[in-house]
């Protein structure tokens, strides 16, 4: 499969400095679900910026 990364970064919300995985959705998802968290495509830009990408964030954030 051929890695989209141009076309993803137009979409990627992440505003975490100097990320490597920016654009690459497959290396992004893969490493934050190693670390039992979920990228910051799943929050809105609010809960994003906070940096906490835990469940349970992710959880709250959609309870508002």
């Amino acid at each position: 499969m051929e890695c989209k990364k141009g076309q993803n970064l137009k979409d990627c919300p992440c505003t975490y400095p100097g990320c490597p995985r920016k654009g690459i959705c497959c290396e992004c998802l893969k490493h934050h679900l190693e670390k039992d968290e979920l990228p910051a495509c799943c929050f809105s830009s609010g809960a994003e910026k906070t940096y906490d990408r835990s469940f349970k964030k992710f959880i709250e954030d959609k309870r508002m």
